[in-house]
């Protein structure tokens, strides 16, 4: 295989710094300007030959996932590779109506005219994955910029490194590298990156991050999406099915990467009479799923490294929370910690000051269930939010009240799944959405297009400006047809 200029500068510097960084995009600037990117062909055959390598090396991605995470094979193909091959045929399939121009209605002001939008690519787009599904997350929007005709880099997340070099290697084998491309590194080959001028930039992680990037994306006034996270909290009402909402709970908090998921549920509200039954409900279907000692189930994803093992680790020892625990809290040297409930919980221990992204689970109770909207809205707006409940007048209320990034009403994370919903965060949660045809949306830029013929020249627009021009102009913009006829005939 050839070994193009970027590649060139890079095995002589060894390393990734912000000119090997320009140099790389002005190489993809100068592709899609080609006009390669934009044709329906070219984003069919790239969405295809995602699809190949996945279905070709899927052995290779679950091997990466549990090198990086031990993580279950079941979460790996169901959460990652399926999830990944359903975003590829979607597009697939709807892509061609995607990109059709949608008509717009004209008004009287332009007469005789049409118009239309026409979704054209923004350019050279840049992606900073995250760790926690390193290759969903990676590929997902991936999927969206090439549909709508992009340029892209990828820059996956080093604290997932064998899945980050997988995802290079199969890119560069299986994709156009003259339009997309993957950057390995750290801390330092993310800032030369984030030092260019891009089209476009999308970064799913954690808010102090996406901070930063929002920040360098200021410079250039470069448009973001962040996919971001949040105290994502669920209330469970007493008129539930206990044990269908305790199971749906678990499938979204320990079954989705041991917690570690920007739309797990982070802490739980429930009222002071139900939480015994709630707490006794947990445990039963937790040993069910994970045994008497769940640092030896094999069905629990790691936690990912030792800094963040040591971050849970300082939450649970504070002092305000260390009595609270009413199930697990055990720990071991590989980095795993039991499935953990913390009962009564201050809310204003460390706990419930920063977002968990682990296998711990507080409780907060309270004398109403209606008291859990003050306590969800007094802080900021999470990525999701879960209500258990039968009651009608309840879920309404929930869905009016609560803001989040999306709402789920008698289960958890499932939104995610349902590709012609948004997926996106609201205020410190996220900023813009993707999936389905909101991916392709997320990296189109919208152009107003009109036509007009030569016919039907209006003086009135023109100089000299009369009195008689102006009355006309301002019925014809108001819409008014009593109006209009009036001012035809001079009548004040």
């Amino acid at each position: 295989m050839a070994i193009d200029g970027v590649e060139e500068k890079m095995m002589k510097e060894e390393v990734f710094d912000s000119t090997t960084a320009s140099f790389l995009l002005k190489e993809l600037k100068q592709s899609f300007a080609s006009g390669k990117t934009r044709s329906y062909e070219w984003r069919v055959s790239q969405l295809k030959s995602i699809l190949k390598f996945v279905n070709d090396h899927e052995q290779d991605v679950v091997d990466a996932l549990r090198s990086d995470l031990s993580k279950p094979e079941f979460e790996s193909v169901i959460y990652e590779v399926s999830m990944l091959k359903n975003s590829c045929k979607g597009a697939l399939k709807k892509l061609k109506h995607w990109m059709v121009p949608e008509k717009a209605k004209t008004s009287m002001t332009t007469f005789p005219s049409s118009a239309e939008i026409v979704s054209e690519p923004l350019g050279v787009v840049l992606i900073i994955s995250a760790w926690n599904y390193p290759f969903l997350l990676s590929l997902d929007p991936v999927v969206g910029a090439i549909a709508a005709g992009n340029a892209v880099v990828l820059k996956p997340s080093e604290i997932a490194p064998a899945t980050s070099s997988l995802l290079a290697k199969l890119l560069s084998e299986y994709m156009d590298r003259s339009c997309i491309r993957v950057v390995e590194g750290a801390v330092a080959e993310t800032s030369a990156l984030l030092e260019q001028k891009w089209d476009k930039i999308c970064y799913t992680g954690n808010g102090k991050v996406g901070r930063i990037v929002m920040q360098a994306a200021a410079k250039h006034l470069t448009p973001v999406l962040l996919e971001l996270g949040g105290k994502s909290p669920v209330v469970v009402d007493s008129a539930v099915n206990l044990q269908v909402a305790v199971r749906r709970i678990i499938a979204g908090k320990w079954c989705c990467n041991n917690g570690q998921a920007c739309i797990s549920p982070d802490y739980i509200i429930t009222t002071k009479d139900f939480a015994p039954k709630l707490v006794d409900t947990l445990k039963e279907e937790l040993e069910k799923f994970y045994g008497k000692n769940p640092l030896q189930s094999k069905d629990l994803s790691r936690i990912v490294n030792l800094n963040h093992f040591a971050r849970l680790s300082k939450l649970l020892d504070d002092e305000k929370v260390s009595g609270k625990i009413v199930l697990g809290g055990e720990r071991n040297e590989t980095e795993l910690i039991a499935p953990t409930l913390l009962l009564d919980v201050p809310r204003d221990s460390l706990i419930m000051s920063e977002e968990i992204f682990g296998p711990l689970l507080p409780i907060i109770t309270v004398d109403k269930v209606e008291d859990s909207f003050d306590i969800i809205s007094s802080g900021p707006k999470p990525l999701a939010a879960y209500l258990f409940t039968s009651n009608e007048k309840l879920k309404k209320q929930f869905v009016t009240t609560v803001s989040a990034g999306g709402v789920v009403v008698n289960d958890t994370t499932i939104h995610l799944a349902v590709d012609s919903l948004p997926f996106g965060g609201v205020g410190e949660s996220g900023i813009g959405s993707y999936h389905g045809k909101f991916s392709f949306d997320a990296f189109s830029h919208k152009k107003a297009v009109v036509y007009r013929s030569f016919l039907g020249d209006a003086a009135i627009r023109y100089p000299p400006y009369t009195l008689g021009k102006l009355r006309l102009l301002k019925a014809l913009m108001g819409g008014s047809i009593v109006r209009i006829i009036r001012a035809l005939f001079g009548w004040s």
